[in-house]
């Protein structure tokens, strides 16, 4: 007989088995109950934690986003330190991508929201991981503060994204430079 799982390792397995179930089938085939069959346990232990599928879809796409958190490059420059990081989310998170755009637009349109909204960078350490490589730069000289805006400093995460959307793939090595080089460096110089 299986050992029962408590505390942190239930919820660890039934937010694992909740995005597989996005993975697999999108936010349209999501339920409660095929998460439950996929977890092994009882609707009660789900639904104690989770009133509603919305509520499980929300907690299973921030606990993803913290498992998968990447480590803060530091290579001595903020170009570097950017195309690292770009070079590590197009080798591993095209897929994690992928779901977050494609699989989850029906849970925009029917809860309203967008995909901003589901992904808090507080909750999942995002924000401070980007912001460590731009205060790096910005003791080193290499970029003026003023011009690092929200926008600017997403800017190259975003059209890696938009890449990997157009093509569901990982992006080629010379379109991330040419992102790093020909578009961002220059607005942050």
């Amino acid at each position: 007989m299986p050992e029962r799982r408590r505390g942190a390792a239930l919820e660890k397995a039934l937010l694992d088995a909740a995005w597989e179930e996005l993975t697999a089938g999108g936010y349209a085939r999501f339920t409660m109950d095929a998460v439950v069959q996929r977890a092994g346990t009882s609707p009660p232990v789900l639904y104690r934690r989770w009133s509603d599928r919305d509520a499980l879809v929300r907690a299973a796409i921030v606990h993803t986003l913290k498992e998968n958190r990447l480590g803060v490059p530091d290579t001595g420059s903020l170009r570097g330190d950017v195309l690292t990081l770009m070079r590590e989310i197009n080798a591993t998170r095209v897929q994690l991508v992928t779901v977050m755009s494609v699989q989850l637009a029906g849970y925009h349109q029917a809860t309203g929201t967008r995909p901003g909204d589901l992904v808090d960078p507080l909750a999942t350490g995002r924000k401070e991981a980007v912001d460590v490589l731009f205060d790096r730069a910005v003791e080193r000289g290499e970029v003026t503060p003023e011009r690092l805006t929200d926008r600017i400093r997403s800017l190259p995460f975003d059209l890696l994204r938009h890449e990997i959307l157009t093509t569901f793939a990982p992006v080629p090595d010379d379109v991330l430079e040419e992102i790093v080089d020909t578009v961002f460096l220059p607005l942050v110089r």
